[in-house]
């Protein structure tokens, strides 16, 4: 995580991704790029009806954005922290940002996003789903909340891919988050849930005969099974058992219970477009998950996408 894109929103009096990504830079350290996506549809105009004023009206707001920019650049400079800016005129927002992403290819974005702890979740816009489906860099979302003296990362995995998740991706989810702690001397955590409901409803299903299920004994095996897998992942990134959180039940309320105890600064998650439908669903647990995890999210998503069925 060398270079690092961050996208600004100039209408917004406070900028917790700006913030986030100083704090971050000067101890990964990375070089930031602020970026301002900006439209106006007053100012557009329309195939047949675009003039040289517009023209000359969407450019002075661009230098203006870029000044802007220019200024909160020169600003981290003087802390230390390497930054440069663009502005560009783009519509819609997340598709202006993929574009920018595609061509300057950062190690990681940082957009904020809002949480309410009234409604205990979080509030995404339609520009946060739509990044988190396509944006091909990972994403971090970030909330306006301090970060602990002792940052925790929870890096969530799933071993036995029962979320249709590549193996690599683990992988990657671990090393991100390993990255992460290492560089604000925060701790990382593991967590992996795993239900054992499913198991019993299929073996319910199986039987012929209304006997008595062994349920401690599969739920036992079950445990074992998933803390085989979960402790042979974490193993091979050296990661403190201590700090593996191998828990019953699911997914989503666990880890947003986890996420709330610890208490965590950030998530780690892996998301997985579906096949054929990359703008409408993602893997499931990270679709239910992310409305209500209290801090920030670190979206990872396989090196190369699984092919379209």
């Amino acid at each position: 995580m060398k270079r690092v894109l961050v996208v600004l929103d100039p209408t917004a009096k406070d900028q917790p991704a700006l913030e986030r990504a100083a704090w971050l830079a000067r101890r990964l350290p990375a070089e930031l790029e602020l970026f301002v996506c900006d439209y106006d549809q007053y100012l557009a105009g329309e195939r047949f009806f675009d003039s040289a004023a517009l023209e000359k009206a969407r450019a002075s707001q661009i230098e203006n954005r870029l000044r802007w920019l220019k200024e909160k650049a020169a600003e981290l400079e003087r802390q230390g922290v390497t930054a440069r800016a663009d502005a560009r005129w783009d519509h819609p927002l997340h598709e202006g940002i993929v574009r920018k992403v595609s061509e300057s290819k950062p190690d990681l974005v940082l957009k904020d996003t809002h949480y309410h702890a009234v409604l205990r979740r979080s509030i995404f816009s339609n520009t946060d789903w739509n990044l988190i489906r396509t944006c091909p860099a990972p994403l971090w979302l970030v909330k306006a909340r301090p970060v602990g003296a002792t940052p925790h990362v929870v890096a969530a995995v799933d071993p036995l891919h029962e979320h249709d998740k590549p193996a690599e991706l683990d992988h990657r989810i671990l090393a991100a988050a390993k990255e992460v702690a290492d560089a604000v001397r925060g701790e990382l955590h593991v967590f992996h849930a795993y239900d054992i409901a499913p198991a019993l409803a299929v073996s319910t299903d199986a039987m012929t005969m209304p006997i008595a299920m062994p349920v401690r004994e599969l739920a036992d095996a079950l445990k074992r099974r998933h803390g085989d897998a979960v402790f042979a992942l974490t193993d091979r990134h050296a990661i403190d058992r201590r700090r593996v959180h191998l828990l019953e039940g699911a997914t989503r309320q666990l880890l947003v219970e986890l996420a709330e105890q610890l208490p965590a600064d950030l998530v780690v998650i892996g998301a997985v477009s579906r096949s054929g439908l990359k703008r409408l669903f993602l893997g499931s647990t990270a679709e239910q998950v992310l409305d209500h995890l209290p801090c920030d999210v670190l979206i990872i998503k396989p090196a190369t996408p699984p092919a379209e069925q």
